[in-house]
């Protein structure tokens, strides 16, 4: 297959099997979105949704948010992990919401990337999956796919994110990221690969991963 071919595969593919895509964070609004996905880091969606619905009971806004302390935030947080840090993240931008932003989640990502504990990604989701700017999170699935798939070098997520708008048409950014998230779950996992359900890495995949992969399993 040619690049240009194996992109169009890949698209095809990937639409098929979500033609609806769900939101793997559970939340309400931007803010919400906001305070799930720094929540994420280093953690799993699932873990998340756990306890977000517990900390949004009592706070799922910014003016209800730093009413609370930076300890009572991390004592409903800590079974996700890293909750010292966190914790200290959600009180803070919180504020600067309210102090810079009358309140609500800025719609820019040098706004976002410039709260506390707001990386590049986290905006990235935020602007893509809040207010629908096409945008291209790289996670960990999204990094090692566009690897397995020769469609990027894989030194970095930078490079894979550079690669992945460079490939993919940007109408198609903010719902391929999240299919390719979902198809790293069910059809190309890091552990436990099956060769016969992942059909993208079967046919377009590098040869040297796809032995390697078997080896493994």
């Amino acid at each position: 297959m040619t690049k240009k071919e194996k992109i169009e595969f890949t698209i095809e593919t990937l639409e098929n099997l979500y033609p609806e895509i769900p939101i793997p964070l559970d939340h309400k609004d931007p803010y919400t979105l906001l305070i799930a996905v720094l929540l994420s880091a280093q953690s799993t969606d699932i873990r998340v949704n756990k306890i977000t619905p517990i900390l949004f009971a009592i706070a799922d806004n910014p003016e209800a948010m730093i009413k609370l302390s930076k300890e009572e935030i991390r004592d409903i947080i800590r079974p996700i992990g890293l909750s010292p840090m966190k914790s200290k993240g959600i009180y803070e931008l919180s504020h600067i919401l309210l102090d810079k932003h009358n309140g609500q989640v800025p719609q820019s990502f040098e706004a976002l990337e410039a709260l506390p504990s707001v990386g590049h990604k986290t905006a990235s989701v935020v602007m893509a999956q809040a207010f629908g700017v096409p945008a291209f999170p790289v996670d960990t699935h999204i990094h090692r796919l566009m690897y397995r798939w020769g469609l990027s070098i894989g030194k970095n997520v930078v490079q894979t994110e550079k690669d992945a708008k460079r490939l993919f048409p940007k109408e198609k950014w903010n719902n391929l990221h999240l299919q390719i998230i979902w198809y790293g779950r069910e059809y190309s996992p890091a552990r436990g690969w099956n060769i016969e359900k992942d059909i993208i890495t079967k046919s377009i995949g590098r040869k040297s991963v796809i032995n390697d992969l078997l080896k493994q399993n």
